[in-house]
């Protein structure tokens, strides 16, 4: 049997960073002065979390807690504008059900290898233009470019058909204009920067 890897092991397995265990001990206390859970409870919660190893010790610590309220809500569409001088959407942040990429002349690139995304399916609608779009999701997600019209430029799908349970199905939809599309797991040097920030 082979061993899992970093890239490969479930949500769950995944190490977690100083940063996920600030944003648990954070929701606790906001949690806590809204009156929904006690101090004792609190208190057992934040040492819980400050000692979690992994994402699955972090998640029932606010399993029956509201979502907080996060600077981009799920069910409103993210749209990004490469203009002149491009743009990303990197590192962790929340990921909505319907998101927009126009390359523009600077090009737009959508990174999903440091998202916790819940969402069953993303729908990427992407348009290459002069510069292009580049999306870059986790190993272990799936996605589909069937619904991504032909033109100029190429549209490149190197992503694998391995889908993880419970991992969202990245649908992109639009076209590859001039510059084209690209759509991929981590490249090596991308995926041992991750396995770095894991292990700490």
């Amino acid at each position: 049997m082979t061993a899992k890897t970093p890239e490969s092991a479930s949500w769950g397995e995944l190490r977690a960073s100083h940063a996920d265990r600030e944003a648990v001990v954070e929701r606790l206390r906001e949690a806590a002065a809204e009156g929904r859970i006690d101090l004792a409870e609190l208190d057992d919660r934040l040492e819980r979390a400050l000692t979690a190893k992994t994402f699955a010790d972090l998640a029932p610590l606010t399993a029956d807690l509201p979502q907080a309220v996060s600077a981009v809500d799920p069910g409103e569409s993210l749209v990004l504008k490469g203009g002149i001088h491009g743009a990303s959407r990197k590192g962790r942040w929340e990921v909505p059900a319907h998101i927009t990429a126009h390359g523009g002349m600077g090009g737009v690139r959508l990174d999903f290898t440091r998202t916790e995304c819940r969402l069953p399916e993303v729908e990427v609608e992407v348009y290459g233009e002069m510069a292009g779009v580049t999306v870059v999701i986790p190993e272990g997600w799936a996605a589909n470019s069937d619904g991504v019209a032909t033109g100029l430029g190429a549209l490149r799908d190197k992503t694998t058909p391995e889908r993880l349970p419970d991992t969202p199905l990245i649908r992109l939809t639009g076209s590859v204009g001039m510059a084209g599309v690209v759509v991929r797991h981590p490249n090596g040097r991308e995926r041992r920067q991750l396995k770095r920030e894991r292990a700490k």
